[in-house]
């Protein structure tokens, strides 16, 4: 067993297809299928069993696939740390960020590139439960997330700015004359809010328990612009954060505040415990520069 054989076991379960895993590893469809079939010949055992179009884990396989993934990412960190020289003039940060958050990173990105331009920025735009868990795994140096986290232990934590949240509603007919939302408000509106992998939506949810309101959710999506749009389109109302909102047309939309303790935390998060690249620790510098330390 080789770092190539389980790199080609993981991405084909990642993929739930050969051909879709031979795509992303830059190799034909037989050289994975025989390289899977070589390790299982080595375990003596069956790591995968097809079930219609899916690919289902054997007890064995499961246990293959949880080590690999382990070893996968020991192994990334082992390139980084034999990759960290040259004093930041050449390398790569990955970077995961929440879709809405992009638009607030532009001047610690700006003032990163002007110091490090050899270091390659790689940024991954998902929800943030999902680039914690890229986190985690080791796919990612860090993360832009919002807070709270549920695993605080799994993490090294700093905090980044705090914004209060909105309802976005057309600039037409009785919003005109509101001054704010409360949460119970919100029930009698088809409800426009992010997919289930944003920390926000799950956030929500758990504002709309608290105050006894079943969300008669209309459309969800991770792309703000998307739900804006939505909202102008007269599909629904959102609820956003302030920044998201200031971004928006005045002359079609307003925001109004949501009357509740809930906002909008953001913070960076990497593995606790582990080593950090310069290039890492570099961005965390920046970050510090560019916004003042607030109580968030």
């Amino acid at each position: 067993m080789d770092i190539r054989t389980l790199r080609y076991f993981v991405e084909v379960i990642r993929q739930q297809s050969f051909t879709r895993a031979a795509e992303k590893m830059f190799v034909t469809q037989p050289t994975i299928s025989k390289m899977l079939r070589n390790l299982e010949d080595e375990l003596g055992c069956t790591l995968l069993i097809r079930n219609g179009r899916r690919l289902l884990l054997t007890d064995t396989g499961q246990i293959v696939y949880q080590r690999g993934l382990a070893i996968l990412a020991e192994f990334r960190q082992l390139e980084t740390e034999l990759g960290d020289i040259n004093h930041l003039s050449r390398g790569v940060l990955r970077l995961g960020i929440p879709p809405m958050v992009g638009m607030l990173l532009t001047g610690p990105i700006s003032l990163y590139r002007q110091r490090y331009p050899g270091v390659e920025l790689k940024i991954s735009e998902s929800g943030s439960l999902t680039v914690q868990q890229a986190v985690i795994n080791g796919e990612l140096d860090l993360a832009v997330t919002a807070l709270p986290i549920e695993d605080e232990s799994t993490f090294t934590m700093l905090p980044l700015f705090r914004h209060p949240l909105c309802v976005l509603v057309p600039r037409s007919g009785p919003w005109m004359s509101r001054a704010s939302v409360t949460p119970g408000e919100l029930a009698a509106h088809p409800l426009l809010i992010y997919n289930e992998d944003f920390a926000l939506s799950r956030q929500l949810m758990q504002l709309f328990h608290e105050h006894g309101v079943t969300p008669r959710i209309a459309v969800r999506s991770g792309q703000w612009d998307f739900l804006a749009a939505m909202v102008q389109a007269g599909t629904g109302i959102a609820i956003l954060p302030e920044p998201v909102c200031q971004k928006l047309d005045k002359a079609t939309l307003m925001w109004l505040p949501l009357e509740s303790d809930l906002s909008w935390r953001l913070g960076m998060i990497w593995r606790e415990g582990v080593y950090i690249s310069q290039s890492a620790r570099a961005w965390i510098a920046c970050c510090k520069e560019f916004w003042p330390r607030v109580d968030v």
